[in-house]
């Protein structure tokens, strides 16, 4: 399998994981079945997968972690899944982009998940949602907007 299908897989997988435990789950479950179609024996343990996972992230006292746990699963699921039927590819797209794409606040939302890590002197700026700010430092100390002392 190429790297382009891999990174499909992953991603259709972080969005199955994602829609866990929110209003999205529905929708989301129900594509993911349809990915399936044509593998009818395959099809009622897929459904008791499905809502057994959503389950465990729905109770688990760290739903975040739960999902992270799931992730390779899913990617392995799919990725057997587009070895096996690559046109499904395309409807794979579709559903890691319609949970992307979902708004961001409320009940509805994605889960957000950001590691940043700095290594020696490095530093990381970073923001998800709202704005970032970031002043350099100079000889002087840190500076604020246009070169003007910071105050702190």
């Amino acid at each position: 399998m190429n790297d382009e299908l891999a990174v499909l897989a992953e991603a259709g997988a972080a969005a199955v994981v994602t829609a866990m435990a929110t209003d999205l789950w529905q929708e989301t479950r129900g594509a993911v079945v349809a990915l399936f179609r044509p593998d009818r024996r395959r099809r009622a343990a897929l459904e008791s997968q499905l809502d057994g996972n959503a389950t465990l992230v729905r109770q688990a006292p760290d739903p975040d972690a739960a999902r992270q746990a799931l992730l390779s699963y899913w990617t392995l699921e799919l990725t057997a899944l587009l070895r096996r039927d690559p046109a499904v590819r395309a409807a794979l797209e579709r559903l890691a982009a319609a949970v992307a794409d979902a708004p961001g606040d409320g009940p509805r939302g994605r889960v957000l998940r950001q590691t940043n890590t700095a290594h020696g002197s490095g530093t990381v700026f970073a923001v998800q949602q709202g704005e970032q700010h970031a002043y350099g430092a100079g000889a002087e100390g840190t500076r604020g907007p246009e070169g003007t002392p910071a105050r702190g």
